[in-house]
């Protein structure tokens, strides 16, 4: 029994141990307790708590035994009694001990290796010059001689190379382990372990020197270390990647030298890992030098030179980022990586240069055994290799103009990328604290049993050992694993973000001076593609990109793709110009480059939509924030009107006074409009869409103003309830949800008094309301007006501006006219009493659609208003032929040739009652009254008509004038509609041949329809 009670295993059992009567026969081993003394009744030096706090008190206690029973020489026994006493050394030995089973081996095969746990210097930092030269003594060679011949040769100096290799990999881990949070450590654990290998093979070099007779005289050899051993971010245990570089001294043959080189290549690797009486230490692995394994063991600096140039592929300078010397020859490692730098940080300029790399990243992937996907460290999604591979592609797309993010260094590379504004510095931080937690677990794994894995174990108690030995102990082994998996899916979600954005490949296209804006290539090339003035461009990219702020430096990565984006729309010039407005106002912002830089479409939409239309470019600049509609389709799809409408209903709860709620509601609708402009220009809406969403957006601001004007009449007048009821009509292309960017709204207004009420006053009311609706909605102001046109209402404007019902009942009965009949065929309730748009809709049902059809004498007047109009309202001086409303094979010819139809027919064809031209055109079609061929003639007729006028309000961001309604002339403007239509480059010719084309069609099926 322990003093305190229960049992000495109970007591093991808390601290920590999983197999505790085990451990308690440990504790009674003669030979341990000649060390420890009895610790299972007193531990006055907390040996047994001490035990409890390593990753593995199980195996530290069995190896703490072995090594006892191994130590039997005083000198031994005196080391281990040493650094088993409370203190740093015991701290260190136990940690040892409890993360690795193979270390545990190690001491107790050399009892004698306790000397570096005991060493009071342990955890200061060591320079690489003392760890090579440690190495080469202990072969027996001299570490100040210019080419190191060990003295000792064959298995006796490999096991001395290797004793000594893992007395100082014994350092290193036990620093590791005691020294600090494991994620901290880790670069500084992989920079040691990196150096030590270059010692190694600096070593091992000089025991295959010493296999040859003349030591390699007359051959100069140099080893580059590739990969992590490149990168100085080796692993515990790690293929080492080398490539060889041999030259012939003065007067030497070179394929001597290189045979001789070969020798010294493959002797060097014998040393590594041949059998012997020490465990080998790692696979040398050349297999990254030139032709792979088909290729030669060592090749001269010109030979690596003129493969590299000719024959390389991507993944191949890819990999040469991390090259490095390592050992051997230093000047001649030095003069290779100085010959392949350039090639490096052009390789970038290759064809396909971007996407083979992400291709290379999916075979990775695909070549990943599906058994071990799940538990991949290095290669499976959300691996080493996805932060590996992402920020190798950033540094060699933008390191050409860049040299401060050239660290071969994945942590140093993302921090100079962060620096440089190529990363954002939030995702920056988490894809470092992910990678520094993926390599803390590769470490701990493979440190275990000093074996190359990638793989997370599944046994219980190995990932119970793995999370304390990571400083996850009262996580556990399941928080362990639900941390992974968390670090996993957002390490795949940052590499997916960043591997694939569309500015790399963009970027890769550009020559070495293009990308770095340098002013002279800068100015030719914004002459040579398509910028009108390249003096005044090159103005703007100064003035964007000068300075040190974060701000300029990701300008500096945006605008060489950019200014080719611009160059592909309408106006390079205006573009660029407008980019440099936007960027005033919201450079500074958190997230406006950062969504340019980062989103997968917004920097490229954004240069069309800048490019290509003035209105979309006044619309953001007028609301920034809009910029992020940008970045996804579903924020630039049109809004429903139910949601319309529920915004609208939230800014009149809220609002106090009718002018500011009224600006608020045109707000909205001006929100809806540049959206509604930037889909179009897009081409994220087709079709009727934007003349849909218009509408919607209109209908909705009509209904709210029609709230405020009611509730401000009413408190004017000092009434409690209105005395009338109001209804507004929509009529012409907003009753017919036809809309474009600079149509009015077209209504009538329709009142009726409440029973009991005065007509007199409620005439007088529902005249204020409407005059006041027009005013809220129509006057100059901080928000787009919307122009609200009552002149289709009976009379015109000499009638009334608001009618009773009972006038109406009246006035149609008695007087209606013709073409007032055709103008109700686009009728619609849309704001106010919905009864009472019930009741008007049944009063101009049988006006719009008579029964029996339109008589004889109807018709022949509707032609002859029709061929009136032609005559009298096309401007003067302007060709029939290219007026989009007006004009032969226009907006009018379709929808009056359409209308004669409804007129003629709905009272029979009920498909023929609805508003919309095509609906309608499609109902005729469908009811036999129009060949198929002659309706797609008009249907495409007046949808290339709707959308030129529409694209020329985009283009010119001009909604209203005379010349919002005519084709121009000029080749500028037709090329400018043509890039808003979606047409290529260029195209301004084909366009107005394609609409000329269209209208002679569509006239000649008109006439053949409407004056049959």
């Amino acid at each position: 029994m322990s003093p305190r009670g229960g049992t000495v295993a109970g007591r093991l059992t808390r601290l920590g141990f999983a197999d505790a009567r085990r451990a308690e026969g440990m504790l009674a081993d003669a030979a341990l307790v000649a060390v420890i003394g009895d610790v299972t009744e007193t531990d006055p030096g907390g040996l047994l708590a001490a035990l409890g706090d390593v990753a593995d008190p199980d195996q530290a206690l069995l190896a703490l035994a072995r090594i006892a029973g191994a130590a039997d020489r005083p000198a031994d026994r005196r080391l281990l009694a040493a650094v088993t006493v409370p203190g740093p050394g015991r701290d260190r030995l136990l940690a040892v001990l409890g993360a690795s089973i193979a270390l545990g081996d190690t001491l107790a095969a050399h009892p004698d290796e306790l000397a570096v746990i005991a060493d009071p210097s342990l955890g200061t930092g060591v320079p690489v010059a003392v760890v090579r030269a440690e190495l080469l003594v202990a072969v027996g060679a001299d570490p100040d001689a210019a080419v190191p011949v060990a003295a000792l040769g064959g298995p006796d100096g490999w096991d001395a190379m290797r004793r000594a290799y893992r007395s100082r990999l014994l350092r290193i881990a036990a620093t590791d382990l005691t020294c600090g949070e494991p994620l901290t450590r880790m670069p500084g654990v992989a920079a040691a372990l990196a150096d030590l290998a270059g010692a190694a093979l600096e070593a091992a070099l000089a025991l295959a020197r010493s296999e040859l007779d003349d030591h390699g005289a007359g051959v100069r050899l140099a080893v580059l270390g590739m990969g992590k051993c490149g990168a100085r971010e080796l692993n515990y245990v790690s293929d080492v990647d080398v490539i060889y570089v041999a030259e012939p001294a003065d007067g030497v043959d070179e394929q001597h030298a290189l045979v001789v080189g070969a020798r010294l290549a493959t002797g060097l690797a014998r040393a590594c890992t041949n059998p012997s009486g020490e465990p080998s230490l790692w696979p040398v692995d050349a297999a990254l030098r030139p032709e792979g394994k088909n290729g030669p063991l060592v090749r001269t600096l010109d030979s690596h030179r003129a493969y590299y140039e000719r024959w390389a592929s991507t993944w191949e300078f890819q990999a040469l980022l991390k090259a490095r010397p390592v050992a051997g020859d230093r000047a001649l490692g030095d003069a290779y990586v100085a010959a392949m730098n350039p090639m490096v940080w052009n390789a970038v300029g290759r064809e396909n240069f971007v996407a083979d790399s992400q291709a290379m990243r999916r075979r990775v992937e695909e070549h990943v055994p599906a058994a071990e996907a799940d538990r991949q460290l290095k290669l499976g999604i959300g691996g080493l290799r996805d932060v590996e591979f992402t920020v190798q592609l950033l540094q060699l797309v933008h390191g050409r103009a860049d040299e401060s993010i050239r660290s071969p260094s994945t942590l140093t590379a993302l921090a100079a990328l962060a620096a440089g504004g190529y990363v954002g510095r939030e995702a920056a931080a988490r894809l470092a604290v992910c990678y520094r937690l993926l390599r803390a677990l590769e470490h701990r794994i493979q440190l275990y049993r000093l074996r190359r894995t990638h793989l997370m174990p599944t046994a219980e108690a190995d990932l119970r050992r793995l999370a304390r030995s990571v400083g996850m102990r009262s996580e556990g082994a399941e928080g362990l694993m639900e941390r992974w998996r968390g670090v996993r899916r957002e390490v795949r979600d940052l590499h997916l973000e960043l591997f694939y954005r569309p500015l790399l490949p963009a970027m890769a296209q550009l020559s070495t001076a293009e990308a770095s804006l340098a002013p002279d290539a800068a100015r030719a090339r914004l002459a040579a593609i398509g910028y009108r003035d390249p003096v005044g461009a090159l103005r703007h990219i100064v003035a964007l990109t000068e300075g040190v702020s974060r701000r300029a430096a990701i300008q500096r990565q945006l605008l060489p793709v950019m200014l080719g984006w611009f160059a592909e729309g309408a106006d390079a010039d205006a573009g660029l110009l407008n980019f440099r407005r936007l960027s005033d106002t919201l450079g500074s912002t958190h997230w406006y480059l950062r969504l340019l830089r980062d989103s997968g479409t917004a920097a490229s939409r954004l240069a069309r939509v800048l490019s290509t239309s003035r209105y979309v470019a006044e619309a953001l600049a007028r609301s920034p924030e809009s910029v992020a509609w940008l970045a996804a389709n579903a924020d630039l799809t049109p809004r429903e009107i139910d949601r319309l409408t529920a915004e609208a209903d939230a800014v009149l709860a809220r609002a106090t006074e009718p002018r500011p709620a009224a600006n608020a509601l045109r707000a909205l609708r001006r929100r809806e409009l540049a959206r509604t402009g930037a889909a179009d220009v897009l081409g994220v809406v087709t079709g009727t869409s934007a003349a849909e969403s218009l509408s919607g957006a209109a209908d909705v601001v009509l209904a709210g103003g029609l709230r405020i004007a009611l509730a401000e009449t009413c408190a004017e007048r000092g009434l409690a309830a209105p005395p009338t009821r109001l209804l507004v009509v929509a009529m012409g292309r907003l009753g017919g949800r036809e809309m474009g960017y600079s149509s009015d709204a077209d209504v009538m207004f329709v009142h009726d008094p409440v029973p009991g009420q005065d007509e007199t006053l409620a005439q007088q009311y529902a005249l204020s309301v409407a005059t006041k609706l027009r005013q809220l909605l129509g006057e100059v102001g901080p928000e787009p007006a919307l122009d609200v046109d009552a002149d289709l209402r009976p009379e015109g404007r000499n009638g009334p501006l608001a009618r009773s019902f009972a006038s109406y009942v009246e006035y149609y009965q008695r007087w209606s006219a013709p073409w007032e009949s055709q103008a109700l065929l686009r009728a619609r309730p849309v704001a106010g009493d919905a009864e009472l748009g019930e009741r008007f809709t049944r009063l101009v049902d049988p006006l719009r659609y008579p029964r029996g059809g339109l008589d004889p004498a109807d018709v022949r007047e509707v032609r002859r208003i029709k061929a009136r109009v032609e005559a009298e309202r096309l401007p003067r001086g302007v060709e029939p032929a290219r007026h989009l409303k007006l004009g032969r094979g226009g907006l009018a010819d379709v929808e009056w040739t359409v209308q004669l139809l409804q007129l003629q027919h709905a009272h029979a064809v009920p498909e023929l009652r609805t508003t919309s031209t095509l609906a309608a055109l499609r109902a005729a079609v469908a009811a036999g009254l129009v060949d198929a061929d002659d309706a797609e003639t008009l249907t495409e007729a007046w949808l290339l008509a709707s959308r030129l006028r529409d694209a020329i309000v985009l283009w010119s961001g001009r909604a209203g004038g005379a010349q919002a309604d005519q084709l121009p002339h000029d080749r500028f403007a037709l090329a400018g509609l043509a890039r808003v239509l979606g047409y290529p480059a260029g195209s301004g010719g084909e366009l107005e041949e394609t609409y000329l084309r269209s209208a002679r069609r569509a006239r000649a099926v008109m006439e053949r329809i409407f004056y049959a």
